[in-house]
């Protein structure tokens, strides 16, 4: 076998299991196979790394992020390729391009440009539309103004302009439309998340059997979990087969609060970034769609209101503080930010793997979990 890559000697973490003493085979951009010890000398390698006991995980999964590096996904092309490859240097190697509340014909016009980049760029997986379709009382960062009830013509508009690209869309099924509109989406492929919500707990439970299937940032923006109202968190906890998100900021979620939704919802739980322009970068002003955003002490929150507006995270951080602070395991950790999200999607069978035939992404992490190095189908990241 010609012009592949053999990195030996790592700790894989997979499928949440640690294997020691193990190795990859890249051929491409697939795994070619996987193995132990020194079996992967029977077919010498062109290019071999010595990874020297560091962890090996997949290649990380964002399903929910809005740029970085002083970019804005919102903004386009340049800006877009600008915000992966920040997140792509802290171990991200596929996102989905996750778009804020806009008017419907200036999102149709970002979803057909998403869609071209699809196409051209493995490391894009499609587009994420948070919003127009979500509850004005918890709207978070998104422009109230813009905020409405999903209609038919609506759905067809943003379906059309996204040519089979759409891989997300979060809404609220409370809205009029609404479950008609998790119908309409699922059916289309399309992974319906529910958020910005005011729906209760029965409702979300309604949500999820007429086909949603992921929760968006758990606890945040929906009404929180009560006795005598558990709502939209434990209505996706009881729920197999649904993914939540969770933002692993230590702002955005108390460590406890996550430590208990990992336990509620064992291998369904997706860490995000919900990263706005900031993420890598600094303090400042910004923008978050059509709204003012002020940076401080890595915080980002509206400049009107104080609400808090994505976040400044990447998900190496996300994977540290889940393992180092909350004391989440680190298989599970490395779960979140690979198979599950991955699969949440629609790709389970194709990333977030260290296996054969998959895509060969991977991220060496220290003792420390802190990113060595980060290949991205098969091509090593400059750091």
């Amino acid at each position: 076998m010609s012009g592949d890559h053999v990195i030996h000697s790592a700790r894989l973490v997979d499928g949440g299991t640690v294997v020691d003493d193990g190795w990859v085979r890249f051929a491409g951009g697939t795994i070619a196979a996987t193995g132990t010890g020194d079996s992967w000398r029977r077919s010498p390698a062109t290019t071999v790394t010595d990874a020297a006991g560091a962890w090996l995980t997949p290649g990380f999964v964002d399903i929910h992020v809005h740029g970085g590096g002083g970019a804005s996904f919102d903004d386009g092309g340049e800006h877009i390729a600008r915000a992966l490859d920040l997140h792509r240097r802290h171990g991200t190697t596929r996102s989905v391009i996750s778009l804020v509340t806009a008017p419907v014909a200036s999102l149709a016009e970002r979803l057909r440009e998403v869609a071209s980049l699809t196409r051209a760029d493995p490391r894009i997986l499609g587009a994420h539309l948070e919003g127009p379709f979500l509850d004005v009382g918890h709207k978070g960062a998104h422009d109230p103004a813009l905020l409405r009830p999903a209609t038919a013509a609506d759905i067809e508009t943003l379906l059309d302009a996204a040519g089979g690209t759409l891989r997300q869309i979060t809404l609220a099924p409370e809205l009029p439309g609404g479950m008609d509109a998790v119908r309409a989406f699922a059916a289309a492929g399309v992974a319906v998340a529910v958020g910005h919500t005011d729906a209760d707990y029965d409702r979300t439970l309604a949500a999820f059997d007429a086909g949603a299937s992921i929760l968006t940032h758990a606890f945040n923006a929906m009404p929180g979990l009560h006795h005598r109202g558990p709502g939209p968190v434990a209505a996706a906890a009881r729920t197999p087969g649904v993914t939540l998100e969770i933002v692993n900021d230590g702002v955005h979620v108390h460590p406890e609060m996550v430590r208990m939704a990992f336990a509620g919802a064992p291998g369904r739980m997706a860490l995000v970034t919900d990263a706005m322009a900031a993420a890598g970068s600094d303090d400042g002003d910004y923008l978050l769609g059509s709204l003012e955003v002020e940076v401080r002490g890595g915080i980002a929150r509206l400049a009107g209101g104080g609400s808090i507006a994505g976040s400044t995270l990447t998900l190496d951080d996300a994977l540290r503080r889940a393992v180092q602070e909350v004391g989440i395991p680190l298989v599970d950790a490395v779960r979140a930010v690979s198979e599950t999200p991955a699969a949440a999607i629609g790709r389970g069978h194709d990333l977030g793997r260290l296996r054969a035939g998959y895509a060969a992404d991977a991220v060496l992490l220290d003792a420390d979990l802190r990113v060595r190095q980060v290949w991205s189908a098969g091509e090593p990241v400059l750091r």
